[in-house]
């Protein structure tokens, strides 16, 4: 119960058992009502300790938040940004009236915040302009809607608690400290954020590292747009804080018609559960020395690196990953599936005819939201179906490039195959609703300072340092019916 709460309910037992006594007037209390007071009396005695208990808890927060607001007050007077960091902050200097417009929480009671608190406080510290002024308005969105979440797949409460302990001075300092320095000397405040950021972790998601504060992980963040990758722009996307992503799919419930007074037909829905494992992506950014000592700009710059980095390996995954130790791509689900592979006219040819095959297989009601996902060379070929003066296959002169087909966009992906023009078995591109095609985000990513990097050659140091950033995410396509798949042959 939160102090409010305590008082709010000693107030009601109190005023039942003036009730109880103003009932029995002269007269003793009878078993009934003696036995009622018994009750509310412990109850009375157990609350009001606990009440007593969080008075002095909330003092002593007050007490340590007016503590903090003077040191802020007081490095801000000298021009630096945090005790210790050497005037460098994650996302430049906090001034006193955002630490009073956002009051830092107690980290000794992190774990012990309701969710509804944990909610409140991390969307009080998401609406501050300060805190989010490198983010897009997209992004900051997306991390509304998840700090609000409460689905199978996704607490909102677990993402919540995570920014509530990242974000905050002590941990950003401590964090810029350990993603720059071998041996960081981390003042109290920022040894104490760390702990309590790996307790609250449990110890698991971040155990040797550090995790990235919530609002440069590119976990939480990322979003379709601005994004390399255009999987990420016209798929289904859940971030989650499970090991797997679970779902519920049915063909639908089938009606039907009955004769006057007879029994309805069984037409109970078919009902099954995809899922999409996670599985880990791990990436390794070196850099110098010198660089590590004049880093101007660390929250763009290491957002842009780890985003970037992540993204182009999920361009990969996403179109053509096996499914084992990574993402299974959407060429490698459907071309599992005969039942939805289409094949070309002429074996080794490609022309506007085989668009009007596929384009034909794919079922009506998939094609409302369907898109077109192909190479640039597959593009190019689709380009010039209009040359030689057939006219009903015209699509882009030289001046552009295939934008729509069927009036349905395209997207090009460079993971996907080229058109070779030779027989024999080959995919060139799908066309369907990628809502069918699921990308899940464990939220939360973690990255360790390796100290030292030393040439393969002599192995002596190089001067440079390298940053180890692990996260877990997977993709797979969910229903292989939303699609079709062109091929060469089958």
């Amino acid at each position: 119960m939160t102090l409010e709460e305590l008082r709010a309910r000693i107030a009601e037992i109190e005023t039942e058992m003036r009730g109880i006594h103003e009932a029995a007037g002269d007269a003793a209390l009878d078993a009934d009502q003696q036995a009622r007071w018994d009750e509310l009396e412990t109850e009375h005695g157990d609350l009001s300790r606990q009440r007593e208990e969080a008075e002095a808890a909330e003092q002593r927060a007050q007490a340590e938040l007016q503590r903090r607001r003077g040191m802020v007050a007081q490095f801000a007077a000298r021009g630096a940004t945090e005790p210790g960091d050497g005037n460098v902050d994650v996302r430049g200097p906090r001034s006193p009236e955002f630490m009073q417009r956002v009051d830092p929480w107690d980290g000794s009671e992190l774990r012990a915040l309701s969710r509804r608190e944990v909610r409140d406080r991390s969307l009080k510290v998401l609406e501050a302009k300060d805190g989010t002024r490198h983010l897009r308005s997209d992004q900051v969105d997306k991390v509304d809607r998840l700090l609000r979440a409460r689905t199978d797949n996704c607490d909102g409460g677990v993402i919540g608690r995570r920014l509530l302990a990242t974000e905050n001075d002590a941990y950003r300092s401590a964090f810029m400290k350990a993603s720059l320095h071998a041996q960081p000397a981390f003042t109290e405040e920022e040894a104490r954020a760390i702990e309590e950021f790996r307790a609250m972790a449990g110890g698991t998601d971040a155990a040797g590292g550090y995790g990235i504060p919530v609002l440069i992980d590119p976990t939480i963040t990322l979003t379709a747009q601005g994004s390399l990758n255009p999987f990420r722009r016209i798929s289904r996307q859940v971030t989650i804080t499970t090991d797997e992503w679970k779902g519920v799919s049915s063909a639908g419930v089938t009606w039907s018609y009955d004769a006057e007074g007879s029994a309805v037909s069984d037409d109970t829905p078919t009902l099954a559960q995809p899922s999409v494992p996670i599985v880990t992506a791990r990436g390794f950014i070196p850099y110098s020395i010198e660089v590590g000592m004049d880093y101007p700009g660390f929250a763009d710059e290491m957002s842009t690196l780890l985003m970037e980095g992540y993204d182009e390996l999920q361009a990969k995954s996403f179109a053509i990953g096996s499914g084992s130790n990574e993402p299974r791509g959407i060429l490698t689900a459907l071309d599992a599936n005969t039942n939805v592979e289409v094949a070309v006219t002429t074996d080794g040819a490609f022309g506007g005819v085989d668009i009007n095959k596929v384009w034909g297989a794919l079922p009506d009601r998939w094609k409302q939201n369907a898109t077109w996902v192909m190479n640039h060379d597959v593009g190019n070929e689709v380009a010039t179906f209009g040359n030689g003066n057939n006219l009903s296959f015209m699509t882009v002169d030289l001046t552009g490039v295939v934008e729509t087909i069927r009036q349905r966009p395209v997207e090009f992906a460079s993971y996907f195959p080229d058109f070779t023009g030779t027989t024999g078995a080959s995919n060139i591109l799908v066309v369907g609703d990628f809502r069918n095609f699921l990308i899940a985000d464990r939220a939360g990513m973690s990255l360790e300072l390796v100290p030292h990097l030393f040439d393969v050659t002599n192995n002596r140091p190089t001067g440079q340092r390298g940053w180890f950033a692990w996260a877990r995410h997977g993709a797979n396509s969910i229903n292989d019916l939303g699609f079709r798949l062109l091929q060469n042959t089958l």
